[in-house]
């Protein structure tokens, strides 16, 4: 079988088990589980396959014309380079972990079957979006993302947070894409074409004769998908899905394809100077704020969605300084250590029965009666922060050196000043993600909240998952010597300037952490005091969406747990950080409440002025019908004495008119 066609059924392969799952999922429910595992699994395999005879080499390139549009054509096209390789392989293994944990850990959701469904077309839209060669067929992946997106996160739609969430994330990823697809439409205007080789040739050609404008078109939808800032705020309360949805969506979906979009499409905006530099400062404010605002939140998951945040900041930060190998390298790094954080914190949530538990104040005594998501979570988080040998060290390192020869204007693609932008901000958040790393750690598993009843062991399914993810968290940036040709044939080694200031930073965000919280735990032995009253029980954290809420309702704010280290580290920012810096609040009041008053007055002018001109013409009919009514009395002498008196009357009319035109 050509390596084409195995990848033409890597995307379909998903998609079909998709639709067999919505069909059976009610008359074979038996079925629902293979149809939700097998094609994602193979998928994943094949996805191997064509990454081994891609090789790191020559682009497969192979397209069919679809209906001719009388202007730009629109091909069903595949492009496959390292970058598309590796990044399919990431979509196929996460997609196929995230099924198989969800097997154990929805195992009671009535739900299940249009949950699995929705995750298979979640992944095959992603998986078309990274082999696609054509916009506009990747425009059909993203867009069918975003819906699969709004009906995930909002599984729970009895509970108003999750259909708030998912509504916000619907709204605020499609206020990106109006003008992603205005941008598309201009570049294929000025290159003539849809297919990205075209584009990419066009660009090399100097034929774009707007890229400032089009650059700035599609970060906005880049902005959007990948929650970058200002449009980041959907994500972290799109934690109201299911936590397997959140490692889906953090980890290879989603925010993961505005950030492949830009590394597939990097000369466009390289073409220009200005959108290079608004693609650093905005990278550069997600990192430091994602930052600021974890180490505020309470959380778990809230933590690892800012994170998330954080993360997609170092590859936007390194696409800006124009070198997309380190972004893509840590773009696949990050999949594999987000997916396990998210795998883990939905085991721990699942072995304390409740989503109570997802308050790291309120936690205590899970190492020991978790010690997989324990241990796994442990090499996840120290991926996260950056500590070598671990995976996260050598992929953060490759976007610090990117930034360092672009800032000492050594890498030309981009303006020096982008460069430093980069650099400053990538060190600091490299002193806050150890810091926020840290503090999760403690006080999910080192805490002293009120423990909740022991729900014994968790199953195979979900603490396989684990270690599985756990290989690639830990070893995976040792391939990096490997890994040249997969990336342009940059080198993406560390250099001795950036790993000592890199890593001096995080290990310094982690002492401090570590002496705050111990000498915080030393002050206030009591510190439990915020979780004193028991954690109430439930059989399953996702089994009763009611409970889950009515839980969260008596939870402590996080401002009145004493032992937060990340309080004192933030000292007055805390307040801030821990609302998002309240951006919310300023949407509303920019945006959210003028719409609202503009629908206030079309509502007023619909019924006082539009209805009112309706209401009139309708009265006027019904008055002139009341009219011939009354003079519908169905009397036969009635009806001759009217005839006889119009003739008479109609005869004077006649005479009169004789006589006015003989005299005249």
């Amino acid at each position: 079988m050509t390596t084409t066609t195995l990848a033409v059924l890597v995307p379909l392969l998903p998609f079909l088990g998709s639709v067999a799952g919505l069909l059976l999922g009610r008359t074979a429910p038996g079925y629902v589980r293979p149809l939700a595992v097998l094609p994602t699994v193979a998928a994943a395999v094949l996805a191997v396959v064509v990454a081994v005879r891609q090789g790191g080499g020559r682009a497969i390139d192979a397209a069919t014309q679809l209906t001719p549009t009388g202007s730009v054509p629109i091909d069903l096209a595949l492009y496959i380079d390292g970058f598309a390789a590796l990044v399919a392989v990431l979509v196929g293994v996460v997609a196929t972990c995230v099924q198989i944990y969800s097997t154990g850990y929805l195992r009671d959701d009535p739900r299940y079957p249009s949950y699995a469904a929705l995750v298979s077309l979640f992944t095959s839209a992603m998986l078309l979006v990274v082999y696609s060669g054509d916009l506009m067929v990747l425009l059909v992946g993203w867009e069918i993302m975003g819906i699969c997106s709004y009906f995930l996160v909002g599984h729970y739609w009895e509970t108003p947070e999750a259909r708030a969430a998912s509504l916000k994330a619907f709204l605020v990823t499609k206020l990106g894409d109006v003008p992603f697809l205005i941008g598309l439409f201009a570049l294929a205007t000025d290159a003539g074409t849809f297919r990205i080789t075209g584009v990419l040739g066009a660009v090399a050609r100097g034929e774009l004769d707007h890229p400032t404008v089009i650059a700035l078109l599609l970060l906005a939808g880049v902005a959007g998908k990948s929650a970058q800032f200002p449009l980041h705020t959907w994500l972290p309360d799109a934690m109201a899905g299911p936590t397997p949805v959140s490692a889906l969506i953090h980890a290879a979906t989603m925010v993961a394809a505005g950030i492949y979009f830009t590394a597939r499409l990097l000369p466009v905006f390289a073409a220009s100077a200005a959108a290079m530099t608004v693609l650093a400062v905005m990278a550069a404010i997600t990192m430091v704020g994602s930052g600021l605002a974890a180490l505020a939140q309470d959380d778990i998951k809230r933590v690892l969605a800012y994170s998330t945040i954080g993360q997609l900041g170092y590859m936007a930060g390194a696409l800006a300084v124009g070198d997309r190998g380190s972004a893509v390298f840590h773009l696949l790094s990050h999949g594999a250590f987000k997916a396990l954080l998210f795998l883990a914190a939905g085991t721990v949530i699942h072995a304390a029965g409740t989503n109570s538990l997802t308050a790291m104040s309120r936690m205590s005594g899970l190492a020991k009666r978790i010690p997989d998501a324990y241990w796994t979570m442990t090499v996840a988080l120290l991926a996260l922060a950056a500590i070598p040998p671990f995976a996260g060290f050598f992929s953060k390192e490759a976007v610090l050196v990117a930034a360092e020869h672009t800032a000492l204007g050594e890498r030309t693609v981009a303006p020096a000043g982008a460069g430093w932008t980069v650099l400053v901000a990538g060190l600091l958040t490299a002193f806050l993600t150890a810091a926020y790393a840290l503090r999760l750690w403690l006080r999910t598993f080192r805490g002293r909240g009120a423990e909740a009843s022991d729900h014994g062991r968790q199953p195979i399914a979900m603490t396989a998952v684990l270690w599985v993810l756990a290989i690639p968290s830990l070893g995976f940036g040792l391939t990096v010597t490997y890994l040249d040709d997969w990336f342009d044939g940059n080198a993406l080694t560390p250099t001795v300037t950036t790993a000592v200031l890199g890593t001096g930073l995080a290990a310094a965000g982690a002492v401090i952490t570590y002496a705050i919280w111990r000498t915080l735990a030393a002050r206030t032995p009591a510190a439990a005091a915020a979780a004193q009253a028991p954690v109430p029980h439930v059989a399953h954290p996702d089994a009763d969406p009611g409970l889950v809420e009515a839980e969260a309702l008596r939870l402590p704010h996080p401002a009145q747990d004493p032992a937060d280290p990340g309080r004192a580290l933030l000292g007055p920012l805390h307040g801030p950080a821990a609302d998002g810096f309240h951006l919310d609040a300023v949407y509303r009041k920019a945006f959210v409440r003028p719409v609202l008053a503009a629908a206030s007055l079309v509502r007023f002018l619909d019924r006082e002025v539009v209805d009112t001109y309706v209401r009139a013409a309708g009265t006027s009919a019904k008055g002139l019908g009341w009219l011939v009514r009354r003079a519908q009395t169905g009397n036969v002498q009635t009806y001759l004495s009217a005839l006889l008196a119009g003739s008479v009357v109609l005869a004077i009319v006649a005479v009169a008119l004789a006589n006015a035109a003989a005299g005249a």
